[in-house]
């Protein structure tokens, strides 16, 4: 019941259609969002699958943030990690035989598709409070330590890890940018109905506990 309070069917859900999207703009060619491509570009450079990446890059920003607000790691945010990164792996596994673009247009319809899904992924993902996402927290970190608003904070985060993604051959292309533009404002627009369908869900039990 806590775990439902908690909204433990959102998270799964989120991370579901999240990792999905993901999957599809690795697979497109077109580059992916900056922090999948270092993931990417991890990948091809040491070997280990993009999943496993997905753990050790978040392990690598949870102890960056413990260290730069000279706290105790939030280890409970590898949980996101963990479960993001196997959800990664699963689909490119299930995807690598099917979404292969040999056409332009094959390629633009995975990577738009796969940055919707993404968006309306981190909606829902963002109406439970399972665990936090290493990436996130980092970036309310630097927004704390600098005095920068989260978007630039943000900005400022992605800019970095696309550097480093060129560094390792990552998937970097048009789709990185178009990520890193319209992402913000994908999940703006999916959050109102997000929360309009939680409301509705819990009037629902509501009115089945009340009969």
């Amino acid at each position: 019941m806590r775990l439902i309070r908690a909204g433990i069917h959102f998270y799964l859900a989120g991370i579901f259609i999240l990792t999905l999207g993901i999957a599809l703009t690795i697979q497109s060619t077109l580059g992916a969002a900056p922090y999948d491509a270092l993931l990417v570009g991890l990948n091809r450079t040491f070997g280990f699958t993009v999943g496993t990446w997905e753990y050790v890059v978040g392990l690598t920003m949870i102890l960056g943030n413990a260290l730069a607000e000279r706290k105790r790691p939030e280890f409970f945010a590898l949980i996101t990690s963990f479960v993001t990164g196997a959800g990664i792996d699963t689909w490119l596994f299930l995807l690598r035989d099917i979404i292969v673009p040999v056409t332009w247009v094959g390629a633009w319809a995975a990577l738009l598709s796969g940055i919707v899904l993404m968006a309306l992924g981190v909606a829902i993902y963002l109406q439970s409070t399972i665990a936090p996402n290493p990436m996130d927290r980092s970036m309310l970190v630097v927004s704390r330590l600098t005095g920068w608003n989260v978007a630039f904070a943000r900005a400022s985060i992605s800019i970095v890890l696309v550097v480093l993604a060129f560094l390792f051959g990552g998937e970097i292309g048009i789709g990185t940018l178009i990520n890193a533009t319209v992402s913000g404002l994908m999940i703006n627009f999916f959050i109102p109905y997000v929360k309009m369908l939680k409301k509705s869900g819990f009037r629902k039990r509501g009115e089945g506990l009340a009969s």
